[in-house]
């Protein structure tokens, strides 16, 4: 959480976003007037985001729609095609079945 120690000892993961988040809370208000905060939405979501992940995840997502939908357009090489693969006796070879 925001007490600065991770899981296993140590500074944690967003501790330095919360810094940062407290440090603008501070210069931007005061006990009498809050309206500062308004300027401290930018140290709050990077703080959200290191917690939560949401931008991450959906840029992850967006991404990998991009990959399915891509079809590679250069034609592949030395690929085998079926007289090939015919002519190594593995398919409609029946000499290894006959002799056993």
């Amino acid at each position: 959480m925001a007490s600065g120690y991770g899981m296993h000892g140590g500074p944690g993961r967003c501790f330095p976003f919360w810094q940062d988040v407290l440090a603008c809370y501070v210069v931007n208000t005061s006990t009498d007037n809050d309206s500062g905060k308004k300027k401290c939405a930018l140290p709050l979501e990077d703080y959200y985001e290191c917690l939560h992940h949401k931008k991450e995840h959906v840029k992850a997502l967006a991404l990998q729609a991009a990959l399915k939908g891509v079809k590679p357009t250069a034609p592949v090489y030395n690929e085998p095609d079926a007289k090939h693969i015919k002519s190594l006796g593995l398919v409609g070879n029946n000499t290894l079945s006959e002799n056993t």
